[in-house]
């Protein structure tokens, strides 16, 4: 009797190597990621009133956007939303990042920073929803 061989995702190295603009395009992501973290604590700590709002916005904020990326929008999430709440909750965090560089006065950055993200956004998941190739 032979072992079931259960069906295992691709190994994601291979994924990337094999789709360097998919690759190329994660990497920008997580690097988004990072930068509306930063992006988020610079505006909390610039904008709070007082001491005590500063720190609570510049902590609160992105700890909030790591709990809700974590839950949501995280490739490994907690829980695994409908595209649409995937999409809202990016919109949040990221387009977040985008006002808070706004409010931060810097707008063509903002506008730009937003452009990347929109871009990066549906590519990303036009990448991810794509079957891939199988040779012949």
């Amino acid at each position: 009797m032979e072992p079931e061989t259960e069906q295992r995702p691709a190994d994601t190295m291979a994924e990337l190597a094999g789709r360097p603009w998919f690759a190329a395009n994660e990497v920008l992501a997580f690097l988004l990621e990072l930068a509306a973290l930063v992006l988020l604590a610079w505006w909390g700590f610039a904008k709070g009133g007082g001491t005590a709002g500063r720190v609570l916005l510049g902590l609160g904020l992105p700890a909030a956007a790591v709990v809700l990326w974590g839950l949501f929008a995280a490739p490994k999430a907690r829980y695994r939303p409908p595209l649409p709440v995937v999409l809202l909750v990016k919109a949040l965090v990221l387009g977040g990042s985008a006002a808070a560089l706004y409010g931060l006065g810097r707008p063509v950055a903002a506008c730009v920073l937003a452009a990347v993200i929109v871009l990066n956004t549906a590519l990303a998941e036009t990448f991810r929803r794509r079957p891939t190739e199988t040779p012949t």
